[in-house]
């Protein structure tokens, strides 16, 4: 566990590298630069599958290699006394983007979302926003509200979709069919954004919560967002990625096994070759 106040500076100091991320337009960051990306599914928590992520990127040894991460919060893992556990990929992530930081991105999921607005996301009987703040009071003591504000200040900083030279779009989800009339990039490149954007129906809240996938609503997203291919989270898998269709790739680290793309930015890339670049974390016990 880092030391609380070298923690609240790191996490900071991430807040400013976000703000400052070449390609970055309000929400929305266009890669630039990059000749391949390591994509992530929703960690939620999961340390394990996070760190055999951290080596299989290899940052270190490949300097035009980005690292992609989603989700990092509301996982099932407990400190003894009951607090959620994930808070500590944030601290992670922190110091990952201030040693790398302009190879390291956090893309907002529905969970980030709902903590930062304070919009409680229930499971079973559990409230993950509660069991979060507990964690941290648990992990940091006097120390957890300095910190946890400043998870909270790091949130509202996160890019929501990010985009690619090759014509890929990435991002937590998209807008459900019923949002999708109402959905523009142009709201996504206002910063701070609109209080409205982050209720639902907003642009962002919009964008983080939808779950319908079929071929012709995944299309008509992909052409306002002027890319190919979506590759996305949210959706829980159970072989650790989804191809519901040519135009979409799910991916899910939350548990095992975990799957993320390892794919060349620099070229155009066929289906079958972006299928090609799927690759699985073994399974890890957390």
């Amino acid at each position: 566990m880092p030391a609380p106040d070298r923690l609240v500076v790191l996490l900071r100091q991430a807040r400013v590298l976000l703000r400052a991320m070449p390609g970055r337009c309000g929400r929305i960051l266009t890669l630039e630069g990059a000749e391949e990306a390591l994509i992530c599914g929703d960690l939620h928590g999961h340390l394990p599958n996070f760190q055999a992520l951290l080596q299989a990127a290899d940052l270190a040894h490949h300097p035009r290699r980005h690292l992609i991460l989603q989700e990092l919060i509301h996982g099932p893992f407990r400190y003894p006394q009951g607090g959620d556990k994930s808070h500590q990929l944030l601290d992670l992530f922190a110091a990952l983007l201030v040693q790398f930081p302009k190879q390291v991105h956090y893309l907002l999921g529905n969970h980030e979302l709902a903590q930062w607005t304070n919009r409680p996301i229930l499971k079973g009987n559990d409230n993950c926003n509660e069991l979060f703040e507990e964690g941290v009071r648990q992990a940091y003591g006097s120390w957890a509200p300095v910190i946890y504000q400043a998870y909270i200040e790091l949130f509202a900083e996160l890019p929501v979709l990010i985009r690619t030279a090759n014509r890929l779009v990435i991002s937590h989800s998209l807008p459900s069919v019923r949002h999708r009339a109402h959905f523009t990039l142009s709201r996504l490149q206002e910063d701070p954004p609109a209080p409205e954007e982050l209720d639902p129906g907003g642009a962002i809240h919009s964008l983080v919560w939808g779950r319908d996938t079929f071929l012709e609503h995944v299309t008509a997203f992909l052409q306002h967002c002027d890319g190919d291919v979506l590759i996305s989270g949210h959706l829980p898998c159970p072989d650790g990625f989804d191809i519901p269709h040519e135009r979409q790739i799910i991916l899910d680290c939350a548990a095992s096994p975990a799957s993320y793309l390892l794919v060349p930015l620099n070229r155009p890339l066929s289906h079958s070759e972006l299928i090609g670049c799927l690759r699985t974390v073994q399974p890890l016990s957390a």
